[in-house]
């Protein structure tokens, strides 16, 4: 079992910076791909980010490509990501999540830090 625990969320002017981070107990990070995911009100969880376990390499959702670093420390066991640039269309709840499958879906999530980008 793994348990994740968002932070860094919070209120921030356009075209600001956040860093979220996400730490995980009961299980090393180690051997599972993670990732972020966002959920704006009344819409559906959107895949963001996610890392692979294997060789580090990253893969973005389109509306944050260049804007979004994601990265992980395993010694650590968390999961960052860095937010820059950010515009009020980012505002969302965002959850960590590992053994993320497919862009889509994962095996564990966390409970969510709310981002609030005010314009």
């Amino acid at each position: 079992q793994v348990q994740l625990v968002e932070s860094g969320g919070g209120l921030v002017q356009a075209g600001g910076s956040l860093r979220l981070s996400c730490a995980a107990s009961g299980r090393t990070l180690r051997n599972y791909n993670m990732g972020w995911f966002r959920q704006a009100p009344g819409k559906e969880r959107l895949f963001v980010a996610v890392i692979s376990w294997n060789d580090g390499s990253t893969y973005y959702g389109d509306s944050v490509k260049g804007r979004f670093t994601i990265s992980r420390d395993n010694a650590k066991n968390t999961v960052y990501l860095q937010m820059s640039a950010l515009k009020p269309e980012d505002t969302a709840v965002y959850y960590c999540a590992a053994d993320v499958k497919r862009y889509s879906s994962a095996g564990y999530w966390g409970q969510g830090t709310q981002v609030t980008v005010s314009s």
